[in-house]
């Protein structure tokens, strides 16, 4: 749910230059107060933030058509979400796309569209690519920054740190992986809370002070409460690919980090 869905558009269709000039390499000012986990080689384990409000979204999904954060046909890595994932991630309704609920007998999957992108997806308000604050810290904040096939790209605007890693979410009992392919909701450079180790709160008010958005396949997988209702809260933390169980998030892997 990020306010950069609009520059990326427009970047998309040519009518506005990508600048880097804005960025403020290295300014210690940008930097958040707060605990960090010190970058390392691998392995890494990651620590749980606990009892977040998740809000839920989707691909195709119309929020506000005049806030420049407000569509998901396009996602802050990708100007063309809705069409790669293969179209609206629910079902058409008097020409707008409408989520619908997800089954387990169906892995959760949609109904209604075959995706070629993994539907087990999410969002967290970091977006290391179209945020110049977030875009500055990142090689600090960033943990697996350091990285082989990270480190080489700290400086690339073109290349993310941040989509498609994988996170693990817990919810009365049940625990679903999903994959980052957006960026929110509400703040978009909230280190503190995302990266910390101290189980900080999200800085955002937006939404009730949800600090993630969860697609349909994870509300559905974590049996949250419906998909319109700000009620439900999960724990989550990051985790390494290899650390990703088999289940029905691992039938389609995205793996491309490069902003599209």
């Amino acid at each position: 749910m990020s306010r950069a869905r609009a520059l990326v558009l427009a970047l998309a269709l040519g009518i506005l230059p990508l600048s880097c000039s804005a960025i403020p390499g290295g300014d210690e000012t940008m930097r958040p107060p707060g605990t960090f986990a010190s970058p390392s080689p691998l392995p890494r384990t990651y620590p749980w933030h606990t009892d977040i409000l998740a809000a839920t979204f989707w691909v195709g999904e119309v929020l506000d058509p005049d806030a420049p954060d407000g569509s998901q046909r396009v996602s802050t890595y990708d100007s063309r979400w809705m069409e790669r994932y293969g179209g609206c991630d629910g079902v058409w309704i008097d020409q707008q796309c409408q989520t619908e609920q997800r089954y387990e007998e169906d892995g959760w999957w949609p109904r209604h569209v075959e995706p070629r992108m993994n539907p087990f997806y999410l969002d967290l308000p970091f977006d290391d690519v179209n945020d110049d604050s977030a875009f500055a810290m990142r090689g600090d904040v960033i943990p697996w920054a350091v990285d082989p096939g990270y480190a080489e790209h700290v400086g690339d605007r073109s290349f993310s740190l941040m989509k498609n890693r994988w996170v693990q979410l817990r919810h009365s009992g049940r625990t679903c992986y999903g994959q980052i392919a957006d960026a929110g909701p509400g703040v978009y450079d909230d280190a503190g809370y995302v990266f910390g180790i101290d189980d900080r709160r999200p800085v955002s008010r937006a939404f009730r002070g949800a600090g993630l958005d969860v697609s349909p396949a994870l509300n559905g997988c974590l049996d949250l409460a419906g998909l319109d209702q700000l009620i439900s809260r999960v724990d989550w933390r990051f985790v390494e690919a290899e650390d990703v169980p088999d289940g029905p998030w691992t039938r389609i892997v995205d793996d491309d980090p490069w902003v599209r």
